[in-house]
This record gives structure tokens, C-alpha cells and sequence, in this order.
């Protein structure tokens, strides 16, 4: 159960609309915040050309400089859901923007491409913090009724972040230089500190124990071992990587706390969501991947006409995210999260047609109109269907494991998918080259959109019905106490017996708007 707290006006989570003025600043600084770590998830991509040209390094330098950041992030962003859910979600979230904007200011001053690399993993750290942080925030935050509305307008507008990034890039590149996209974190994180000092604070009152440090440095190695193996055709490593990452879920098994409850997938929903979210923003992550260097290099547009081709996204994104939303709630996700990849795996087909000489309005813009059609559809109601398949006192795991599968689906898009398609590491600045290797990267993209709404269409339900509080999850080791989880019975103990006791002192998960615990 999410332990309630009152903000500085006094004002419950888990009480707010999003109408109130504490709702608002709620989502506000929520946001802001995951808009920060979104946005510099798309803004980097559109620079990378010119970093490349700046710094003199490879196309491998460059991809790891998209998956340094999204390594660590990945690595550990479970490891912050868990921090947020037991030492307060506003704090954790907090500390993640502070770090995340003292190392953007180090990636803004590296002077070379290790360091830049370097300063990348460091903000996948602060990433990893405020991420989930951000959209346990929401779901922690709002009534039950108000929920699916805020975590649409929630992802509409980190939509919005995701798909302005190549926009602000590619101005900021053109005017003050690519070092800027990582010095304007500073001014937002200035805006969100300020917004979060009246945010009420939420906590997960059965959360207690040791984390799962081990936990958490296998799952970034295991990772990095595959994704250095795609990046450097070093085959070995791939190896280790995967031997390291079935020790991960060995030890996860075995350990009382695991940073990732296992248990949690024995919710169909909830495993299946995750699924296509994998399918989903590998697509996204891959085509975003080479759409800048392919409009730059290829159809010889400065870095700003390169932003500026992917601005229809940003408006149908704005316009369309919360209402998809509200749709959703009505008739159920399934229809939203079939259509909308449907839709989207069209928009990067027609992407296909994009070639050197090329007129933005018969080739371009079609395909990024139809894109961003196939976006607004799906994620808000993705993101709203794997919160509500568990409980919400698991809402830090649920977001945590939902972000970390978004962000590993797009670290191995961005590692595996040049190899896929030939494009080797001096030639990125070949138009010939990354026209063909574009051609049939987009074709690729399309083809997970598709498996992702079919994975949608059999899977998911027509009606959503939001996990009970009550529920519980159990794990392999349901009798000993996790990091998050239910707590132990003591020896000979009655669970119904327990949870009696809670409903008489206002702590247990059946305790009225009143008598929860503080």
C-alpha cells in the first residue's frame, strides 16, 4: 500500500484532481522532470552528426553516446523506482534532477568523445532516479478516478519531449553549438525544484531491507556486454553478457530483496504489456536513431531543417496524447494499442520513400504525419495499462520496469540495428551509405510496430480493470520480505489475521481515506 503524506499545503497524496492547484503542480513538476531525461533521450540525435564532426570519433563513439546513457538508465532505473518507494517518491525524484543537471553540465564541457561517453553514463544515473520517480508521482498522487486522465496528459506531453528533441537540437546545434542541448537541462531543473516544494510525498509503507546492489550491477553488466558486442562485432562478449544476464535472473530468484520481484510477471497483463513495449520503442528507437543523420547527410539539411522536417509529430502528439487517453479509459486500451502501431508502422514504411532529392512535402512530411498519428494513439494507453495491471503500492516497480524495458528495447535498436542493415562505422557520413542502410532500417522499425499491435490485439483486454490494492503478487520467495513487496508472516502466522490488525489500526490495505497510515 502507498503511505500517504501531506504536502506543505496540507493537501493528501493519493486526495488530488487534476484540477486543483496542487494536481497541477503535480503534473507540472512530474513532467518537467521525466521531460528532462526524455528529451535528452531524442535531443542528442540530431547533434550526433555534428558531435562527430567536432570531436572526430566514429560512428561507434556515437552510438555510445545514445547507449551510455541509456545503459545506465536501464541498469538502475529499478533500482529507483525502489529507492522512491521506500524513502519518498518526491525525494528520490529530487535527488535524481539534481544529478542528472550536474552531469549534463559535464557532458556540455567534455572535451573529448570518452569523456562526453563518460558523462552520458552519469546522467543515466540521475535518469534512473527521476524517471519512474516522475510517474509513481502521478499514480501515487491522484484519486483512482483521475489517474488514467493524468498519466495522459503525463505521456502526451513527455510525447512532446520525446519528439521536440530533434527541433530544440537542432536549433541550439545551429546557433550556440551541440553543447548547449545538455547546458538547458540547467533552467528546467531550476523550474522543477521550485515546483516540487509543494508536491505532497508518497511512500511505500511495506518497503524496508537491504537493496539489491549485486542485483543491479548484474543487470548493467549483462547488458553492457551485449550491447558492446553489437557495437564493436566483438562476438565474445555477447557471450559473458548473456551468461551474466542469466545470473541475474538466477540471483533475483534466490535473493530476499530483488531489485526486480519476479513474481510480478505472473500478472499476464503486466508481462505482456512490457512486451510490446519492448516491440514498440525499439521501433521508435531505431528510427529516431538514423532520421537525423539520414535528412542531414543524405538530403543535405542543416541540423535545424532536420528538427524543424519532424515538427507535425510534436503538434499531433500535443493534440491527440491526452484525448487517446480519455479514450482508452472509455473503451479499454486494446483498440488504441493495436490501431496506434498499425498506424505508426505506416508512417515509417512511408519513410522508405525518403532519398537524396526528395521534396519534404511529397516524402517527408506524409511519413511523419502518419507517425505521429500512430504515437498519440498508443502511448498514453500503454503506459496507463501497465500501471493498472498491479497494485498501486507497486507503482515504483511498475514504472521502473516498464521504463527499463522501453529504454532496453532502445539500447539494443540503436546497437544492433547499423549492423543489421550494413552500415559499418566510417561510413555514416556517406550519403550513399546511410540512404541504403536507412531504407531498410525504417522497414525493420515498421515490421516491430507490427508485431507490437498484434501482440496487443491478442493480449490485451477490451476493459480495463485496475489491479486492487489488495491484491497480492507473490514471488518465489513470498515468505520472505522484499525490497518491495508483502510483508512476512511471522512462524504459524494467518495472513487474514494480519491483515485484521491493519484494518484496526489504519495501516492495511482496506483502510478508509482517513485512517491510512502517515
Amino acid at each position: 500500500m502507498t503511505q500517504r503524506g501531506a504536502g506543505p499545503a496540507g493537501v493528501a497524496a493519493g486526495d488530488l484532481g487534476t484540477d486543483s492547484a496542487t494536481g497541477r503542480r503535480v503534473l507540472a513538476s512530474a513532467v518537467l522532470g521525466s521531460g528532462m531525461a526524455q528529451l535528452d533521450g531524442t535531443i542528442v540525435t540530431v547533434a550526433l552528426p555534428r558531435i562527430g564532426s567536432d570531436l572526430n570519433v566514429p560512428l561507434s563513439d556515437l552510438q555510445w553516446t545514445l547507449n551510455a546513457y541509456m545503459l545506465t538508465l536501464a541498469g538502475l532505473i529499478l533500482l529507483g523506482g525502489g529507492l522512491g518507494d521506500r524513502y519518498g517518491r518526491r525525494r528520490v525524484f529530487v535527488w535524481g534532477v539534481v544529478w542528472f543537471t550536474i552531469a549534463s553540465l559535464l557532458c556540455g564541457m567534455a572535451p573529448s568523445g570518452t569523456a562526453l561517453i563518460g558523462a552520458r553514463a552519469l546522467q543515466g544515473v540521475g535518469g534512473a532516479l527521476l524517471t519512474p520517480g516522475s510517474l509513481a508521482l502521478i499514480q501515487s498522487s491522484f484519486r483512482p478516478e483521475e489517474r488514467a486522465k493524468a498519466v495522459g496528459l503525463w505521456s502526451g506531453l513527455g510525447g512532446v519531449a520525446i519528439a521536440l528533441g530533434p527541433f530544440l537540437g537542432g536549433w541550439l546545434v545551429d546557433g550556440p553549438g551541440w553543447r548547449w542541448i545538455f547546458f538547458i537541462n540547467v533552467p528546467f531543473a531550476v523550474v522543477v525544484l521550485v515546483l516540487t516544494r509543494r508536491v505532497p510525498e508518497s511512500r511505500d509503507w511495506e518497503a524496508s531491507g537491504r537493496f539489491d546492489i549485486a542485483g543491479a550491477a548484474l543487470a548493467a553488466v549483462g547488458l553492457g556486454g551485449v550491447t558492446y558486442a553489437l557495437i564493436g562485432r566483438f562476438w565474445p562478449a555477447a557471450v559473458g553478457g548473456v551468461a551474466v544476464s542469466v545470473a541475474f535472473v538466477w540471483w533475483e530468484r534466490r535473493t530476499p530483496r530483488p531489485m526486480l520481484p519476479l513474481g510480478v510477471f505472473r500478472s499476464r497483463l503486466f508481462t505482456t504489456t512490457n512486451l510490446v513495449t519492448l516491440c514498440l520503442y525499439a521501433a521508435i528507437g531505431g528510427a529516431f536513431f538514423l532520421l537525423p543523420t539520414q535528412l542531414q547527410n543524405g538530403l543535405g539539411y542543416d541540423a535545424l531543417q532536420a528538427g524543424v522536417a519532424t515538427l507535425p509529430m510534436t503538434l499531433l502528439l500535443t493534440a491527440l496524447s491526452g484525448p487517446a487517453g480519455a479514450l482508452a479509459q472509455r473503451i479499454g486500451p486494446r483498440v488504441p494499442m493495436t490501431l496506434g502501431p498499425l498506424v505508426a508502422a505506416c508512417g515509417l514504411a512511408l519513410l522508405h520513400r525518403v532519398h537524396p532529392g526528395g521534396s519534404y512535402v511529397k516524402d517527408v512530411l506524409p511519413a511523419v504525419v502518419v507517425l505521429g498519428l500512430g504515437l498519440s494513439l498508443f502511448v498514453a494507453p500503454l503506459t496507463a495499462t501497465v500501471l493498472a495491471s498491479l497494485p498501486v503500492r507497486r507503482a515504483g516497480v511498475a514504472s521502473g520496469v516498464n521504463n527499463a524495458a522501453a529504454r532496453v528495447a532502445q539500447l539494443f535498436a540503436v546497437a544492433a540495428l547499423p549492423l543489421a542493415v550494413g552500415l559499418s562505422t566510417d561510413q555514416y557520413r556517406n550519403a550513399s551509405a546511410v540512404d541504403t542502410a536507412f531504407g531498410k532500417a525504417v522497414l525493420i522499425c515498421a515490421g516491430l510496430m507490427v508485431v507490437g499491435g498484434l501482440v496487443s490485439l491478442v493480449t490485451v483486454p477490451g476493459k480495463l480493470t485496475p489491479a486492487a490494492e489488495g491484491e497480492s503478487v507473490p514471488t518465489p520467495e513470498c515468505t520472505r520480505h522484499c525490497a518491495i513487496g508483502s510483508p512476512p508472516l511471522e512462524p504459524g502466522g494467518d495472513r487474514r489475521e494480519q491483515r485484521r490488525e491493519q484494518r484496526r489500526d489504519g495501516s492495511g490495505p482496506d483502510a478508509g481515506p482517513g485512517r491510512a497510515g502517515t
